[in-house]
């Protein structure tokens, strides 16, 4: 990539990464060339060791106590369908909501045509954010888990996690938190949203490499693991293991991608999560300002940036999202994403649908504010 280029697709995957994340990939590949738990020579041991360390961080991260518990998974997609697909029982009512991404929807749809589950959507109201009353009053005496998306991918609302944890735990229903755009963003702590299953991506604001997920899963909930094979433990028995987080990590772990992770847990932690999260409040607060100053532009979601993450999406009336987003990029090499942003529900709730979706803007911690003007001045002269 150009590097006088303009990244604001941070939504999709963070650019660009910490360079100590890109030295611990490249080092995993020269020096530990062994899989974690498949041997006992001293690369292997190290890949265990390596691995046994980021379930800590990363339990530290999210304010867990049972390091065991954090499962990796193929990516945030791959979470979400573990938690779901594992926990779900014929016959259960399920409540999301309309910020909810595909790799909730698409799960849920599926088992909902097969006949497994019924589903209620809560949409966001007029000011564009969830409200818990809402989602409480979806419940039913069949509703055994409630889902959330933390932060919207498309309006970057943030959703009450907090309220709706504790209602839904006073009720005995279980609650599954997306926190693919909250992560690394602002602060997740599962014991003060009374999360029983957190679900997210390395490669987004937490920084890590591409095809890493996480998946932590509260003491007490009994999920099926979808895959099955080898584990390098109780390898003489004909089923997997019961102990976690063994039961639900089959085959080699993705060792270059976890040693990438670690890297960057570790660079948030040198760098101070509260000046992390500081800097994504500053910068939410800036991008709504150009956006919003932009003539015609519609901005769809809450009407105050201190309820929003920096993940925004613009709707310019008479003008393809897509189109928008290919001119940005061919002259001013601003790169942003157009279209719906596997988010379809979102579109519908704000009638940006028909429109063909809007064009999404996500900075991240290494956007400036020159980036920002920069920006400004590449929208005034394609949206003319």
């Amino acid at each position: 990539m150009n590097p006088v280029s303009l990244y604001f697709d941070n939504a999709a995957t963070s650019h660009p990464k910490p360079e100590e994340v890109l030295d611990a990939v490249v080092h995993y590949h020269r020096e530990l060339p062994a899989s974690a738990g498949r041997g006992g020579y001293r690369e292997a041991v190290e890949a265990g060791r390596m691995l046994g360390e980021l379930r800590a961080s990363l339990a530290r991260f999210v304010g867990a106590a049972s390091p065991e518990r954090v499962i990796f998974t193929l990516n945030g997609t791959d979470a979400l369908n573990l938690a779901i697909k594992g926990f779900v029982r014929a016959g259960d009512h399920v409540v999301t909501t309309a910020y909810d991404h595909n790799s909730v929807l698409r799960p849920l749809h599926r088992l909902e045509a097969d006949g497994v589950v019924t589903t209620t959507c809560v949409p966001p109201r007029d000011d564009g954010m969830i409200h818990a009353d809402d989602v409480v009053a979806a419940f039913r005496p069949t509703t055994r888990l409630v889902v959330m998306s933390h932060a919207s991918n498309v309006t970057g609302a943030i959703a009450p996690a907090e309220a709706v944890g504790r209602a839904a735990r006073a009720r005995g229903i279980r609650f599954l938190l997306d926190a693919a755009q909250s992560v690394g963003r602002i602060p997740v702590d599962v014991e003060a949203c009374a999360v029983d299953l957190l679900a997210f991506p390395g490669h987004k604001a937490l920084m890590g490499p591409q095809g890493t997920g996480v998946l932590w899963i509260r003491d007490g909930v009994d999920l099926r693991p979808l895959r099955e094979g080898g584990t390098g433990s109780r390898s003489d028995q004909p089923y997997q293991p019961e102990e976690l987080p063994d039961r639900f990590e089959p085959g080699a772990h993705n060792g270059p991608g976890l040693a990438g992770l670690l890297a960057a847990v570790r660079w948030f932690e040198r760098a101070g999560q509260d000046r992390v999260f500081a800097r994504h409040r500053v910068l939410s607060e800036r991008l709504f300002a150009v956006l919003a100053g932009i003539p015609g532009a519609v901005v769809p979601g809450p009407a105050s940036s201190a309820s929003r993450i920096p993940i925004h999406a613009a709707v310019f009336p008479g003008r393809d999202p897509l189109e928008v987003a290919v001119a940005l990029d061919r002259r001013h090499d601003v790169k942003v994403r157009g279209g719906f942003h596997c988010a379809p529900l979102a579109h519908r709730r704000f009638d940006t649908a028909s429109a063909g979706g809007a064009v999404r803007f996500a900075p991240g911690w290494f956007t400036t504010d020159e980036d920002l003007a920069r920006l400004d001045a590449a929208l005034r002269d394609v949206i003319g």
